[in-house]
């Protein structure tokens, strides 16, 4: 099988899609965090953070799906502690990000090591298995690549359409994008700026908390340090490359999980030939590369990380 060959195969598709399912709910969380002015750059450490504790949770005897609530409850946490800071108090989004990053992963650490002081290597659970959806996993290649996946793949495609809807569908949906755009006229509708910001980057940071507990619950079994490995940072890039649109979004998400899938192969192809740090790098490349081509029309929300005080003009 050659190189073009493989892109043609069920098997790289369905990768493909099982590697962009956690991108796809950070993407969604930090795409609504921008919406409404708030950049957060904590989104790798919440990640890491819905890892640990869905993954903990399981481990202590709670369901899966109890991990999943855990995971978004703690995602929920930080991304409060963030917005209390960038919102009332205006400190700098950047700055403040960054700070909930390494707090996040680091306590996630030492709680993994509070809890098993002696193991040396990761305790197993039992994650999320693939349903199969009747009829439509027999079709051929399509049916392998969609409809053989964890429940988890399915809930993220699904959040891709409930987050279009809130978004542009609802009220709710237009005050937080429009805190995003112009916090004035909100303001002037007797809507406080302060609490759709802090909601939005509470309901964002759930999503990203979601999207790390994948990695535990649904493509691995375990919780190991550094495991996200800067999927939250290819999130945030992921937003611009969807011009801040769910849907552009997904497919920005499933770009890169291609180019992540075919790089894998396209090592044992390679048979050593090429040392892997080059296929490792490939799929960060073509993401800059599609990030540049796509960014160059890309209107970002006009009040995004410009604090608001009430009253002020």
């Amino acid at each position: 099988m050659d190189a073009v060959e493989i892109l043609f195969t069920a098997s790289l598709w369905a990768a493909a899609i099982r590697i962009a399912s956690p991108l796809i709910f950070a993407t969604l969380g930090e795409l609504i965090c921008e919406r409404a002015g708030v950049l957060n750059l904590g989104i790798e450490g919440i990640m890491t953070v819905g890892a640990f504790s869905g993954w903990l949770t399981v481990y202590m005897g709670g369901s899966l799906w109890l991990g999943i609530l855990a995971a978004a409850v703690a995602g929920s946490a930080f991304g409060l502690l963030h917005a209390l800071l960038v919102v009332p108090l205006g400190l700098s989004q950047h700055v403040t990000g960054i700070g909930i990053t390494l707090l996040a992963s680091s306590l996630s650490y030492y709680v993994y090591r509070l809890v098993f002081p002696e193991v040396t290597s990761p305790p197993k659970i039992e994650p999320f298995q693939p349903w199969n959806v009747p009829v439509l996993s027999d079709i051929p290649v399509i049916g392998e690549a969609l409809f053989r996946q964890t429940p988890l793949t399915y809930l993220a495609f699904a959040a891709v359409l409930l987050v279009s809807w809130f978004l542009y569908r609802t009220p709710m949906g237009l005050a937080v994008r429009t805190v995003g755009e112009n916090p004035s006229a909100v303001e002037a509708q007797g809507i406080d700026v302060t609490w759709v910001r802090i909601a939005a980057v509470m309901a964002g940071s759930a999503l990203m908390g979601i999207g790390g507990s994948f990695l535990t619950l649904s493509a691995f079994n375990s919780f190991f340090f550094d495991m996200v490995n800067g999927r939250g940072w290819i999130c945030i890039a992921l937003v611009v490359f969807g011009s801040w649109r769910p849907g552009k979004a997904l497919l920005g998400a499933l770009l890169f999980g291609l180019f992540d899938a075919y790089q894998l192969r396209l090592q044992q192809l390679a048979g050593g030939y090429v040392p892997y740090q080059v296929f490792l790098m490939l799929p960060f490349v073509l993401s800059i590369i599609a990030l540049i081509v796509m960014s160059r029309r890309a209107a970002y929300p006009r009040a995004l990380m410009v604090p608001y005080r009430k009253g002020e003009r």
